[in-house]
């Protein structure tokens, strides 16, 4: 709203002030104390009406300013509400991904035949139960019949638990182009976001995302820890076995190459 100055107030008084000084005054009669008087009078009231009206647009003056400031004031309310509104405003939607989902293939791809996966509770009984110690198979120590089973429970989860592991592998690099297409998404949010609000979630979900691919990189560092664990749990077990059986063997008694009846000889 255009400020007014104090210029309007004096053109206002000016013109009134011509009006009133063209006026038609009464006619005097010359030589008559009355007329004399009358004139004066008519004069002092004409300088008070001027003055009235100075101090009138003096007055309006200044409530045109006041209500120019108040116009300003209310602009500036409306923009700090303008820029509330905008740091407030939310996302329309959220971009999380299959994090859940992947973790869960993740997590069961793993335990598949008789492989020993990290998703186990009870992985260390079970290596227990199929890789026997040392004192173990001193005591009991497998006959040819019972060690084929043995051994085949041996391969069996070296196979299955290599297996799984490799299919873990393969599972994260297949996922690789779904992760992309996500936080291609949630770089596009960035870029757009046009207030404080939008921004903050968009980095809380880029670092939700972040959060799913440590996830994804402890499953596949702990699977690849268990299968070395397996791996090396059998060749110990192995040499366990071996060694069990020399000692077996180097216990047992030598048969007796003496005895038995003496031939006679008659010549």
């Amino acid at each position: 709203m255009p400020r007014r100055t104090s210029t309007s107030s004096n053109w206002i008084v000016a013109t009134m002030t011509a009006a009133i000084v063209l006026s038609p005054i009464a006619p005097a009669y010359a030589g008559s104390a009355t007329g004399a008087a009358t004139e004066w009078t008519q004069l002092a009231n004409n300088a008070q009406l001027i003055d009235l009206l100075k101090s009138s647009g003096l007055q309006v003056d200044n409530q045109l300013t006041q209500i120019t400031q108040l116009a300003e004031q209310i602009q500036n309310q409306l923009m700090i509400y303008e820029n509330m509104l905008q740091n407030t405003a939310q996302l329309p939607d959220h971009i999380w991904g299959q994090i859940e989902s992947d973790l869960n293939r993740l997590r069961s791809i793993v335990d598949q035949g008789q492989s020993i996966s990290f998703s186990m509770g009870n992985a260390d009984d079970v290596l227990q139960q199929r890789f026997k110690s040392y004192a173990d198979l001193k005591t009991n120590l497998p006959n040819a019949e019972t060690f084929s089973n043995t051994y085949q429970s041996w391969s069996d989860t070296n196979r299955d638990t290599i297996g799984s592991t490799l299919k873990a592998a393969s599972l994260t690099a297949d996922q690789f182009d779904t992760e992309e297409g996500t936080m291609s998404s949630l770089r596009s949010m960035s870029e757009s976001a046009d207030g404080q609000m939008k921004a903050l979630q968009v980095g809380h979900q880029i670092a939700a995302q972040q959060v799913s691919q440590m996830q994804k990189l402890r499953g596949l560092v702990s699977q690849q820890m268990t299968m070395m664990g397996t791996w090396l749990q059998t060749e110990q077990t192995d040499k366990d076995l071996a060694q069990a059986r020399r000692e077996e063997f180097f216990k047992s008694t030598a048969p007796s190459t003496s005895g038995g009846e003496k031939m006679k000889v008659e010549w």
